[in-house]
């Protein structure tokens, strides 16, 4: 059996990583580990106020769906101390599917995740207009 990357203290994200090592192959935990490292050395360091959580889709486009769920749901996990995360896909019209983590409360909700659904829709829209400024502009549009 693998030990994991830092000793468990009892932290809510050791507990959830304890269970997957349990739960997952291997070599998929391995690779779930090198995805995660980063970001739980990260919320070590600093408080996750100042940090910016989302994966980068160039470096995980090529693994499997549940390693980028299961980091998904680890890193949300040593972020809230909770392990009632859930992962939950909204379809946004202008974006596609959208992979949201959130609360067990909220993930039932459909309300909320209407407003969660919103929210994304807004931001994107707000992200096209200063595209749409930079390129008119001659700035780079690659933010």
């Amino acid at each position: 059996m693998m030990e994991p990357e830092h000793p468990s203290d009892g932290r809510p994200v050791d507990m959830y990583l304890d269970l997957l090592r349990v739960r997952m192959d291997n070599d998929d935990y391995r690779l779930l580990l090198q995805v995660v490292a980063p970001a739980l050395r990260a919320l070590d360091e600093q408080p996750p106020e100042a940090l910016d959580f989302s994966l980068d889709p160039d470096d995980t486009q090529s693994l499997p769906q549940e390693i980028r769920d299961e980091a998904a749901l680890v890193i949300a996990t040593a972020v809230t101390g909770r392990l009632d995360n859930q992962l939950v896909e909204l379809d946004i019209d202008e974006t596609g599917p959208v992979r949201v983590v959130t609360d067990a409360a909220t993930a039932s909700d459909p309300d909320r995740l209407a407003e969660i659904a919103s929210y994304i829709r807004r931001r994107h829209q707000d992200t096209e207009e200063l595209r749409g400024i930079a390129e008119a502009s001659g700035l780079p549009t690659d933010f």
